[in-house]
């Protein structure tokens, strides 16, 4: 056994492996109907591509990836899309999520598949397209999208990349199964991956109580020929060794910072299931429609591993495993420590199903109603990260968030050590969850005010702008106008001694007039020739014309005054 380094605390809960690793790998029956929920990644839900009525065939796309984390999602039966809509899927929240129905005849199964790549030829760019395309999610039960973990070289340097081949959860055997099968495609899967993330070695960690599985990546890495350094860690078996940071910690003796990623300090993990999906995905074309998965617990005659198409019914699964419903007590995904429990068996199989406990009620019996705590200081002996459990409850429980921020809250991998040592049976990691969620709400709520006040502030601000423009235009407008009343009282002005003038010019021919009808009438008297009435209209015409002349000169010189 290699060398390890270790982390704090830990629990050795029995293990109940045995239960599903004692026969091989085995297919499980081709589903006649599918429930595909379009969320089953981390990330934006798929946007679907297909409608009710459609035909598909099995790898063809049904739903394409919204965002930038996101996954495609393929149909995994070939048949008929008979409903798109809302059905209950497997969450903690127990609610429901659009999903996409295929319906077939349990036989047919037709594939469209992509053209294979050979990934030591193609470009690096070319095979992370072909990973988006596949819908490769991490199966270890994260589902982030792989083909984002792949670029990660892009901002990070890494140096390692770590097989997390611990699987340290009681119950799981999925990962132990598939090393077993699939060894050689594992490490090649993880060939792929250190290339493309820029990774100069390969580690393989995985825990001593999985000594099939070691014996078959020993006989893997005598067989392989690749160039990249590869080392094969065993580790004494202790949950929760599976953790990212604490299979970090016992490989390399590295912490990953307090809210930072191991490709912080130059180490990328991924579980065996990715590896071995990224490589079927490029080599052999094959999108992701099937997971393995572990089918455990004392209500199974036939508990096993089965790769299963994603989207068939747990309670099919669970049959062919042969379940006893009547000593069926409760359902669990995952594992007994982070897994959660399910209210009903129809619900799919999803990307992050690794494990399916129908437990017995002597197994897994009802949990302990919750005493007061006792303050005995268990919980901050085992847990893995170091923190203060018991501090933690106590801000958790009396809503002092930011308090309990300060306490490294989200430094929590939610492992349940502390919950599995607790005397009082406190649920802990639920205390830590509802925080978690309390405060990633307040986070959220306080991000939408930031975001509303900025909006307010654009507008306001664009509004002051227009206002401000508006009042340039209108004092333009006012100027030019100004510019032009003067240059139209200048020509007013001008006018108006023009109109002086030319009075002046009719003022002289009017008295000229009213002077020669004055001599005419004069001269008319005295002679006694001519028409004295006519000549006497003609002066009293005259003197009118005059006097209206010099009327007008006069308002004229008043105007232009």
């Amino acid at each position: 056994m290699a060398k390890a380094f270790d982390f704090p605390g830990g629990v050795h809960p029995p293990q109940h492996k045995t239960l599903s690793n004692q026969t091989p790998l085995i297919q499980a029956p081709l589903p006649r109907r599918v429930v595909l929920p379009l969320a089953q990644h981390i990330g934006q839900p798929a946007q679907p591509w297909v409608k009710v009525g459609d035909m598909v065939k099995t790898g063809q796309v049904i739903a394409s990836a919204v965002g930038l984390i996101s996954a495609d999602l393929h149909a995994s039966i070939t048949g008929e899309v008979v409903a798109i809509e809302e059905r209950p899927v497997p969450h903690p929240s127990q609610g429901m999520a659009p999903c996409i129905i295929i319906e077939g005849d349990g036989v047919t199964d037709e594939w469209e598949t992509l053209s294979p790549l050979d990934w030591h030829q193609s470009s690096r760019d070319d095979l992370i397209e072909r990973l988006a395309r596949s819908g490769v999610v991490g199966l270890g039960g994260a589902g982030f999208p792989t083909q984002i973990k792949a670029r990660v070289g892009e901002h990070h340097v890494i140096e390692t990349l770590i097989v997390n081949a611990a699987e340290c959860e009681p119950y799981i055997t999925a990962d132990d199964l598939t090393l077993r099968t699939y060894a050689g495609d594992v490490l090649e899967g993880a060939e792929l991956l250190a290339r493309l993330c820029g990774a100069e070695r390969i580690l393989v960690g995985i825990e001593d109580n999985k000594p099939a599985a070691i014996e078959a990546l020993e006989v893997a890495l005598a067989d392989r020929r690749g160039d990249l350094p590869i080392e094969l860690k065993v580790i004494a078996t202790r949950y929760p060794s599976g953790g990212e940071k604490q299979l970090i910690k016992r490989l390399l003796d590295r912490e990953v910072p307090s809210g930072g990623l191991p490709a912080d300090i130059g180490v990328l993990c991924h579980n065996p299931g990715t590896l071995l999906a990224a490589l079927r995905a490029v080599r052999e074309g094959r999108p992701l429609v099937s997971r393995i998965t572990t089918l455990t617990g004392e209500a199974l005659a036939r508990p096993g591993n089965v790769e299963a198409r994603l989207g068939t019914s747990m309670a099919e699964l669970l049959t062919f495993a042969g379940l006893d419903t009547t000593q069926l007590s409760r359902l669990i995904m995952g594992g007994p420590m982070m897994g959660f429990e399910l209210a009903s068996l129809d619900l799919p199989l999803v990307k992050a199903t690794n494990c399916l406990i129908a437990a017995s009620a002597r197994e897994l019996p009802p949990p302990t109603p919750e005493q007061p705590c006792i303050r005995c200081g268990a919980c901050e002996a085992a847990c893995p990260v170091a923190l203060l459990p018991q501090q933690l409850y106590w801000f958790a429980k009396a809503r002092e968030h930011d308090k309990a921020e300060l306490f490294h809250l989200f430094d929590c991998i939610e492992c349940g050590a502390c919950d599995y040592v607790c005397p009082s049976h406190i649920p802990l990691v639920q205390y830590y969850r509802a925080a978690k969620g309390a405060i990633r709400a307040q986070i959220l709520e306080t991000r939408r005010a930031e975001h509303a006040r900025h909006r307010f502030e654009l507008r306001q601000a664009r509004l002051e702008r227009e206002a401000q423009e508006k009042a340039a235009k209108r004092a333009a407008r006012a100027k030019a106008t100004s510019r032009i009343a003067k240059q139209s009282d200048k020509n007013e002005t001008a006018s108006g001694l023009e109109d002086i003038k030319t009075l002046r010019i009719a003022q002289a021919a009017a008295k000229a007039a009213l002077r020669k009808a004055e001599k005419a009438l004069a001269r008319a008297g005295e002679s006694g020739d001519g028409n004295l009435e006519d000549l006497e209209i003609q002066l009293a015409t005259a003197r009118e014309n005059l006097q209206a002349i010099q009327a007008r000169m006069e308002a004229a010189r008043e105007s232009a005054s």
